[in-house]
């Protein structure tokens, strides 16, 4: 494993800071892994004691050690909002751990999810996709398949690991959104572009890498306005660059090469399409609490499937953005339609304040 010690982490011991970034294991057993010369910081050895400055580059081999029982099954009640084949959405109440941890060994989500699945004891995290702190509540997602969820700590990870599908893969930051880190050599083809993509989103942002199928269909979005039920806006199709298929409005920031960015929309939005497309993003909406306006994005696979990529809560107004063409297509002022968005807004907070 690889990892960079984040700021937040300056003065604190060694081991100390491996107990924050991997709270999966035990402070115990990182410094134990660290005093039988398991870990590097900077490429030098390194002791359970140094301080940590922040900036830092800290490799782990971590050490199989016999008679370590794994992580224990419980009944523990579940709020699950959405769930299917391949992952699931979980309501975390305040005052529930994630990941067991030194002194919370018991009693977490990651045990409540062993219960409820068994297969996830196979995944990496038990396919616990992002974390939340142990007093905040919030959505967290699961991947129930190894497909669904392939996240890799180094380039080292990279050059072994078993592959969520065939080439070509699409490799992102695992924590970040509004395309940050997505960039030309993020479509790769082979194995060796592979190792090199995730070494520097691992460099890079100091997180993880996620690895998924790339999706070789067109991209829409779908707006929606309101609450229970959203109502959906026009249905857009994102334009995608014409190499790579990656969708320009993340290749725009960076530089263009010989004849600038060439983008094309390559797919045709029938009703019955773009009718499952809102079905599916009031799906996502509704799954994920979102309230008022939020912009839910899919991409079509090479069979024509549609597929969820994230759900955006806070989408721009900017007049180049997707609020802004919409008004174009209903022939409506931009100031217009986003005062309605907003005054309804502000009449659910009004709704809710009186029954409080």
């Amino acid at each position: 494993m690889r990892l960079t010690a984040p700021a937040s982490c300056a003065g604190l011991r060694l081991d100390q800071a491996l107990a924050i970034l991997l709270p999966e294991f035990s402070r115990s057993r990182l410094a134990h892994w660290v005093r039988s010369g398991r870990a590097t910081v900077d490429g030098q050895s390194a002791l359970p004691r140094q301080k940590v400055r922040g900036g830092e580059v800290i490799e782990i081999r971590p050490l199989a050690e016999a008679g370590v029982p794994a992580h224990r099954p419980e009944d523990i009640p579940l709020d699950v909002v959405y769930e299917d084949d391949a992952l699931l959405v979980v309501n975390k109440p305040a005052g529930l751990v994630v990941h067991p941890g030194s002194g919370n060994r018991e009693g977490t989500l990651l045990n409540a999810l062993l219960r409820r699945v068994p297969g996830l004891a196979a995944l990496p995290r038990a396919g616990i996709v992002h974390r939340l702190d142990k007093d905040t509540s919030g959505l967290l997602v699961v991947a129930k398949t190894l497909p669904a969820h392939a996240s890799l700590d180094s380039a080292e990870e990279a050059a072994r690991a078993a592959l969520p599908a065939p080439f070509p893969l699409f490799v992102k930051p695992r924590w970040e959104g509004t395309a940050k880190g997505i960039g030309p050599s993020s479509r790769v083809e082979t194995r060796d572009a592979l190792v090199r993509e995730v070494a520097r989103i691992v460099e890079t942002y100091a997180q993880p890498a996620l690895v998924e199928a790339f999706l070789l269909g067109p991209e829409y979005t779908v707006t929606l306005v309101g609450h229970r039920p959203p109502r959906a806006l026009p249905t857009l199709q994102r334009a995608l660059e014409v190499t790579t298929g990656i969708g320009a409005h993340a290749l725009e920031r960076h530089p263009p090469p010989p004849g600038g960015w060439r983008h094309v929309t390559p797919g045709a939005l029938d009703p019955a399409l773009e009718a499952e497309l809102v079905a599916l993003g009031r799906r996502a909406f509704e799954a994920l609490e979102c309230r008022d306006y939020a912009r839910a994005d899919f991409r079509l696979d090479g069979g024509g499937r549609p597929h969820f990529l994230e759900i955006n809560p806070l989408p721009t107004f900017a007049p180049d953005g997707s609020f802004g063409i919409i008004a174009e297509i209903l022939g409506r002022d931009l100031d217009d339609l986003l005062a309605e968005i907003l005054g309804e807004a502000l009449a659910r907070l009004d709704r809710a304040a009186r029954l409080t």
